[in-house]
């Protein structure tokens, strides 16, 4: 079939998607079921009863029949997945180490296993057990020399500078986010936006297709949708399928695509040190500082070299001779006086990107 972009398709996902074109898609999250194995109804110490996963869609008779629809989905998975794209899988304690193994076993390269936090899970209410408060997400490459997308800058800048970590800590879907249907869940196992967000804005551009096989009430294209990404949702009951349309119909694309972009260090313009001495934001004869209470000093140079007593080179060069060390990022080493203190002559160099 031709490929439908922003579409719910209702039928079985490995039937749908060995219908695609091969090597289509550009990210594949998916959020199969877990084969929770219940033993019973769950009640609450008040004896109310929890409104848990008891569906049809969650039962097998077995071990290896799950293992067989797993393999099979991710097989359907792989094919329609570009050679540089990547797969999500999420999955609880029931299942993510059979699904992790077939993975491996069908030449998918993990990445990472991310470890989804929650920070108000449901309890453990019969107390012989700890309370089961994290899920786990298996990221992965189509193969160990795959060259995937990783938008470190992003996730870096949404984590306030700091590189970003595997333990993710978020809420589970509650709240006006929850669909619900003559006041019940709609969807037993809807999960939060944040989760998603977090994932296709790590491991994906804007325009990219993210195919869901599980799709359920949608998150995964609402989402997709917001971040300036297409989408292709597979799901097999109608219900789901009708609510994920109708939430959809609501969902806005971003008006200004730019807002989309978080630019890398590596995409930014070189600026050699020596273009801020020719544009006269610092002089030769000037005096840069390094070193903790700037315990060495350097001339800038006309060339856009600086000197100290004993060497003379780049800010880099300079910088790691002085403090005995293998390498050294001169534009953080190096400081310059700015009014009443001292600022790192990196600030020179993005305003003269900034101008750029």
């Amino acid at each position: 079939m031709p490929l439908p972009v922003d579409t719910v398709l209702e039928g079985d996902c490995v039937a749908l998607m060995n219908a695609l074109p091969e090597k289509s898609v550009d990210m594949v999250f998916a959020d199969p079921p877990y084969n929770l194995q219940l033993g019973g109804e769950l009640l609450r110490p008040n004896h109310s009863r929890v409104d848990g996963v008891d569906d049809e869609w969650d039962r097998f008779a077995d071990f290896a029949t799950y293992d067989a629809f797993t393999r099979d989905w991710l097989a359907a998975a792989r094919r329609v997945l570009k050679d540089d794209g990547t797969l999500w899988v999420i999955g609880s304690y029931h299942n993510i180490y059979r699904v992790g193994a077939i993975v491996q076993d069908l030449g998918f390269w993990i990445l990472n296993d991310v470890v989804w936090v929650k920070t108000n899970p449901m309890p453990n209410f019969r107390g012989t057990r700890f309370t089961n408060a994290h899920e786990t997400l298996i990221w992965a490459a189509k193969g160990q020399k795959a060259r995937y997308t990783f938008n470190y800058a992003t996730m870096k800048a949404m984590n306030e500078g700091l590189q970003m970590r595997s333990d993710w800590m978020l809420p589970l879907c509650s709240g006006p986010e929850r669909l619900k249907t003559d006041g019940r869940k709609t969807h037993p196992t809807q999960k939060p936006e944040a989760l998603l967000y977090r994932a296709i804005a790590a491991a994906s551009k804007p325009g990219d297709l993210i195919l869901d096989p599980f799709f359920g009430t949608g998150t995964t294209g609402a989402v997709a949708k917001r971040l300036g990404r297409r989408f292709v949702g597979l799901e097999r009951d109608p219900e789901y399928a009708a609510a994920a349309r109708a939430r959809l119909a609501e969902v806005e694309p971003l008006a200004d695509p730019s807002l989309l972009y978080t630019p890398s260090k590596r995409s930014e313009p070189r600026i050699p040190f020596g273009t801020v001495v020719e544009r006269g934001l610092l002089h030769p004869g000037d005096y840069l500082y390094g070193g903790e209470r700037r315990r060495w000093s350097a001339k800038v140079r006309a060339d856009g070299t600086i000197a100290t007593g004993d060497h003379r080179g780049s800010i880099h060069q300079v910088g790691a001779a002085v403090q005995g060390a293998p390498a050294c990022n001169g534009w953080t080493f190096w400081h310059f006086q700015q009014g009443a203190g001292y600022a790192p002559i990196d600030v020179l160099r993005q305003r003269i990107r900034a101008e750029m």
